[in-house]
């Protein structure tokens, strides 16, 4: 009976690493699990960024940052996206919803070497929002909602 207990909690404390290993779903969150590396899922994105006439204006790694101290851990990219003239609609609908700018995607790599594109969707992220910015901000968190499906689309794409 030992040993069974022992083998069901070995399970529970090894199972944390194997689960952790790519995003979970969460709300507002869509989470695309790819069969692409972690690089070409980061530069198919980047492609995708322009294609849709978007612009990548924040990026930040702490697995770049980690490997620059002799630090190795699974990829992971931050990278924020937007345009200005979505920034103008925003400020001219809330001030406050300012903050959320630029809205951001978010690639990590897995332990099995391929990588998970997720992001929080606009209508997610403009929500809290919504009572100052009323319809103008919900509009444009709708139309960015699609501008950031097909982003993603194209960048998990198959070539």
């Amino acid at each position: 009976m030992r040993v069974f207990l022992s083998l069901i909690l070995f399970g529970f404390l090894t199972a944390g690493p194997v689960l952790a290993d790519s995003v979970a779903p969460r709300e507002g969150w869509q989470v695309v699990s790819t069969a692409k590396s972690y690089d070409t899922l980061v530069e198919d994105l980047t492609a995708a960024i322009k294609d849709e006439k978007m612009f990548l204006v924040t990026q930040a790694s702490a697995s770049a940052g980690a490997k620059g101290r002799g630090v190795i851990i699974p990829g992971n990219r931050v990278i924020g996206v937007y345009r200005n003239d979505y920034a103008v609609r925003m400020l001219d609908a809330s001030v406050t919803a300012g903050i959320e700018a630029p809205i951001r995607f978010y690639v990590t790599e897995n332990s099995d070497g391929t990588a998970t594109l997720s992001w929080k969707t606009p209508s997610f992220v403009f929500s809290p929002y919504l009572d100052e910015g009323g319809d103008a901000l919900a509009d444009l968190a709708v139309e960015l909602d699609g501008v950031f499906q097909t982003i993603a689309d194209k960048a998990v794409a198959s070539q």
